[in-house]
Formats: structure tokens, sequence, C-alpha cells
């Protein structure tokens, strides 16, 4: 599926980035202003309950991780220390700075490409399978299809795009502050954001369908095909590792390093955007730039938001479960606002002659459709079932 997720992705994000960036406002506070209050109050309220669970999931993921090479240490405990630094970080260390250095913890995901070359099998196989997914029409695969297209697709990127863009612009003091006014924006600016998005999707893609590729030349070979601990999903990286001592230990710390990195990138991210979508709803000051008391109430979002993913982790739903159950219901949510967002990239009073080309259109309503298709095949499997 990456391979046909990858122009999907890039054509959704890339119309993300240029409504923030040339309109110079989140996206709830667009759709408040080209729609009403009464559409943009559902929209939130979706978009911050599939965030808050997405967090619980993460932090459920992480907790679990850690409890790989610590398995004494109280899972409890875990989510809670793990939610208290995400939260001090993200009110006190400027989101660009956090990232850089947990991009670095981020890198050992890299070790599934290494591993996809080392058990990876014939060449004409791999590339047969690319091409060519295999699709059957169990609620189980219905499933998984939604839950891989809500993880690729998800709500809180359509809008943490927009306003990361949005805030690009106040950064570059083309604005004084988000929804400050229209900012001045040139063609070079508009090319560099394409390619910043090409890239990021190309590599999301690449890494996505080396863990695939990785996945089954080592689980699916010994049989793990339900996969139901983090300890499961280390054993992916064993070959990567298989020439040295204590090889299992490795792998999974490989793996530990890989799950905390990314959820701790990917949590901010999931409560900041539950803030600019608030913030924008009822006129907040808004901003990852802003001190504390500069933006309340946005900063309150982002704690509340993941505190309440901590007891969503107390409950005893397995993390695994938990993460793809997240991503089904990001796919759900997912669809409404995509709707939106297609609108919103067409409308010359907001993105004057910087509207959606016929070709992103075109990917951009297939997506829609794809989605939309999905969703209902997958609800009317748990009928028929």
């Amino acid at each position: 599926m990456s391979l046909y997720l990858f122009p999907m992705v890039t054509v959704i994000q890339e119309m993300c980035a240029r409504i923030g960036l040339l309109s110079g406002n989140g996206l709830a506070a667009l759709i408040k202003k080209k729609y009403s209050a009464k559409i943009v109050y559902p929209i939130s309220s979706l978009l911050i309950i599939a965030n808050t669970i997405n967090i619980g999931a993460d932090l459920g993921a992480m907790s679990a991780s850690i409890k790989i090479i610590f398995p004494e240490f109280p899972f409890v405990i875990t989510s809670v220390l793990f939610s208290a630094f995400i939260i001090i970080a993200e009110i006190f260390i400027p989101y660009d700075k956090y990232a850089k250095v947990l991009k670095y913890l981020v890198l050992s995901l890299f070790a599934y490409v290494i591993t996809a070359v080392i058990v990876g099998g014939k060449i004409d196989d791999i590339f047969l399978a690319t091409i060519v997914p295999s699709i059957n029409f169990s609620s189980e695969y219905a499933i998984m299809f939604v839950a891989v297209m809500g993880t690729t697709i998800s709500p809180y990127l359509l809008f943490w795009q927009t306003s990361e863009e949005a805030e690009e612009d106040v950064t570059r003091h083309k604005i004084k502050e988000i929804g400050g006014g229209k900012p001045k924006i040139s063609p070079r600016e508009i090319m560099l954001m394409k390619e910043d998005i090409g890239v990021g999707m190309f590599f999301s893609q690449f890494i996505m369908w080396s863990i695939i590729i990785t996945s089954a030349g080592t689980l699916y070979f010994a049989g793990i095909t339900d996969i139901q601990t983090a300890d499961q999903a280390a054993r992916a990286l064993e070959p990567l590792v298989a020439s040295f001592p204590n090889s299992g230990q490795i792998a999974k710390l490989i793996f530990v390093f890989g799950i905390i990195g990314t959820g701790l990138l990917a949590i901010p991210v999931l409560s900041a955007s539950s803030a600019f979508a608030l913030s924008d709803t009822f006129g907040w000051k808004e901003g990852l730039e802003k001190k504390f008391t500069q933006a309340k109430s946005f900063y309150s979002v982002i704690a509340a938001s993941t505190l309440i993913g901590v007891w969503i982790t107390l409950s005893n739903i397995n993390p695994i479960q938990a993460l793809i159950l997240s991503s089904v219901i990001n796919a759900v949510v997912t669809v409404p606002i995509l709707f939106i967002v297609m609108r919103v990239a067409n409308d010359k009073k907001i993105l004057g002659g910087k509207v959606n080309t016929r070709f992103s259109n075109i990917i951009g309503w297939i997506t829609f459709a794809i989605m939309t298709i999905s969703v209902i095949v997958m609800f009317f499997s748990f009928i028929v079932k």
C-alpha cells in the first residue's frame, strides 16, 4: 500500500501546508470563516477525541516498550513520567529545538531498512507485492486497511500542518500572529514548502515499506501473524544483529529507541493540533513559539489532553490493539475533515490563484473516495460477519 499511499499523503499534506502558508490561519479558523461555528464545533470535537485516544495508545506503546528492557518497572509510572516530560518540554522548550534532539532517536527506524535488505526475499516477489497488494474481503483485512489509511492520513496531521505553516509565517515576520492577516509569500517559499513535504512523505512511506518487508521476512515466516506484545514486534529486528552477542537484547533496544523517539515526537504534535483547533475555534492566543503566560488556554489543552491520554493507558486495552483502534478512529474522523480540506484548497477567496491544480484535485478526491468507501466497507463487514 505504501507505493499508492505516497502520492495521496503527499498531495493532502501539501494542500494543508499551502492553506496555512498562504492564509496565515489554522484549519479550524478557516472552517469557521468559510462555513460556520456549527461545522467547526463537531469537527474540532472529533479531532480532539481521536487525538486523545492516539495519545493514550502512543503512551501505552512507549510504556510497553520500556517493559521489554525493564520488565519489573511499573507500567503506570512509566506512562506518568513520559507524559510529565512531554508536557514540561512542550511548554518550556520550542518544538523545533525539541524535535532536533529527538530526531536522532527516530533514526533507529532506519534499522528496518537495513534489516529489510538482509531478510528480503526474491526481488521480483517484493516488487510484485509492492505493485499488486494482496487483497481479501474479510473483516480483519478491512480493519487493517482502514487502520493503515488512518495512520498515514490522520486528522491531527491535517490540522498540525496547516497551523505549523501559519506559525512559520509568524516566525518569519510575515504576520504578527496566527490569524493576523494574509502574509506575502514568494513563489520560492511555496516551492521550498512543496519540496519539504515531498521529501518528508517519501521517507515516511519508505520506512513503512521497509517495516512491512522486514516483518514479512521475519515474523510472518516464524509463524507470528497476530502480534500481541511489543516484545514480539521487536523480534523483527533480530536478523540485523544476529552476529552480535545478545542479539535479541540489542534488537529489543533498537526497537525501544524507535518507539520512544516516535512517541516523544508524535504526542506533542497530537496534543498541539488539538490545542490549535480549539484556539482557532474560540479565538484564543496560540502558538508553540509563545510562552505559557502568553497562551495559557492553548498550553492548558496540551497538558489536559496528554493527562487524559495517561488515564486511557490505565485501561486494560492491549497497547498493540490500542494503536490499531486509534488508527481506525483516525480514518473515520479524517473523512469529513478531508472533504472540507478539499473545499478550502479550491477556494480562491482564501488562496487566490494558488488553489489546487487538476492533478491535486484528482488525487485528493480519489483519496477521499477510497477512505470513505473503505470505512463504509469496514462497518458493513461488521454487520454481515
